[in-house]
């Protein structure tokens, strides 16, 4: 059996979207009107409970096209990301919402933009048509922070709408919140990022899956990141360097301490808050440095387990 030729594949994942579904599949298609390729859609119901599901199924029998990956329950969006990811033919891989607010419209601009040769395109909502205090405000400051701490520069991380090579796509494992940040993890293997000015639209129906709460996840999901980024194979240079700081201000305050006893003379120093003060740091300090060796020894015996290599090739020309 040969295997099917797809250029494309747009995934969508889905969590009770369904008065906006049949309407996004229409903009779809009408979008790639003229795209001469083969492609799939790709439907991921996160645990739809509002017969989504039902209409995905209806639309599969007009189009074998749409194809449907159903989750048992709502794992969250970087999951049915995942999930599409992993089924995905395509070489070319679009991601967008189901709500409507990405405009599929925006596709060809960014397949044409990935075929100047980047591995991602990431889409800039540039005129955003949400609420500025509980959605505009909150990811302002959430995309300064993240392109400050990951050294990727993009205006709009949480931009779903965004286009991938899929051997690059594929090679990314997510967690948590961490489908916003696959250009900073990305960026670790090398690959070219751009960003594209993308229309985005005000919700026309059903309600709205964000709040304040899933930005103190990603702030939570950025430090891991951070971690992934510089140090996952040398963790002792992060909590060693820690440790080291803690015990040499510990060991500092605790000479200068016996300086002021032994040579100075100076009694009470037992009942001074200065003197736990540099026992603790001395101790913290020897526990940051343990804990640096015993996830040295994890990170080791992870990449050799795994056989994953530090190092990502690009090309071999033989």
């Amino acid at each position: 059996m040969l295997k099917e030729n797809i250029y494309l594949s747009i995934i969508i994942p889905v969590y009770n979207e369904r008065e906006n579904l049949e309407q996004l599949y229409n903009e779809i298609i009408e979008s790639l009107g003229n795209f001469e390729k083969k492609y799939e859609i790709v439907f991921v119901d996160d645990g739809s409970e509002d017969g989504s599901f039902s209409l995905l199924k209806k639309i599969h029998k007009r189009d074998p096209r749409v194809k449907i990956i159903r989750l048992r329950r709502n794992f969250g969006q970087t999951a049915a990301l995942s999930a599409g990811f992993d089924f995905a033919k395509g070489k070319v891989i679009i991601t967008m919402d189901g709500d409507l607010q990405n405009d599929p419209h925006d596709i060809p601009k960014l397949i044409e933009k990935l075929e100047e040769g980047y591995d991602i395109v990431s889409g800039w909502r540039y005129k955003r048509r949400d609420n500025f205090f509980t959605r505009r405000l909150p990811s302002i400051i959430a995309n300064w922070l993240i392109s400050l701490i990951t050294n990727v520069k993009l205006h709009d991380y949480g931009c779903t709408l965004k286009a991938f090579r899929g051997e690059v796509i594929k090679s990314i494992k997510l967690y948590g919140e961490m489908h916003r940040f696959i250009p900073a993890i990305a960026s670790s293997i090398g690959v070219k990022i751009t960003e594209i000015k993308v229309n985005h639209r005000k919700r026309r129906a059903g309600k709205s899956k964000y709040g304040i709460s899933r930005t103190i996840r990603v702030f939570l999901d950025l430090i891991t990141v951070k971690f992934l980024l510089s140090y996952s194979t040398r963790p002792l240079q992060v909590f060693g360097l820690i440790g080291l700081i803690s015990g040499l201000t510990g060991t500092a305050i605790g000479v200068y301490l016996s300086y002021q006893r032994l040579i100075l003379k100076t009694t009470g120093l037992t009942n001074r808050p200065l003197l736990l003060l540099a026992i603790l740091l001395i101790f913290i300090g020897v526990q940051f440095i343990t804990m640096g060796l015993l996830a040295e020894m994890i990170s080791r015996t992870y990449h050799e387990s795994v056989n994953k290599k530090i190092y990502t090739i690009r090309e071999i020309i033989e």
